[in-house]
């Protein structure tokens, strides 16, 4: 089992930024990690993925501008978001996926407004 928290989000100017964070209940060693996001009447999209290799994913819209890390040390996984734009409004959600089973957070909200 393991158990995501979510912190960081907030409200900024477009253009600013934030940096959100996931702390894991348990070691993240053996664990993919990921940023979603789902805004208002959408479906929930992935935004950035970290693998336990290190290897990471980004969606369109934010390459460039966000950036996925993580700390195993300190069971956290971090998304820096840079030049935010309000079509980044969203609650945005952490994942892991644990040998074959997947967990969620609960979500921040993080409104950008124009």
């Amino acid at each position: 089992q393991v158990q995501l928290v979510e912190s960081g989000g907030g409200l900024v100017q477009a253009g600013g930024s934030l940096k959100l964070s996931c702390a894991a209940s348990g070691s993240l060693l053996s664990t993919n990690m990921g940023w979603y996001r789902q805004a208002p009447g959408n479906e929930r999209e992935m935004v950035a993925v970290i693998l336990v290799s290190g290897t990471t994913t980004y969606a369109d819209s934010v390459k460039g501008r966000f950036t996925i890390s993580r700390d195993n040390a300190k069971n956290t996984v971090y998304l820096q978001m840079n030049s935010l734009k309000p079509e980044d409004t969203a609650v945005y959600y952490c994942n892991a996926v644990k040998w074959g089973v997947e967990y969620w957070g609960k979500g921040t909200l993080v409104t950008v407004s124009s």
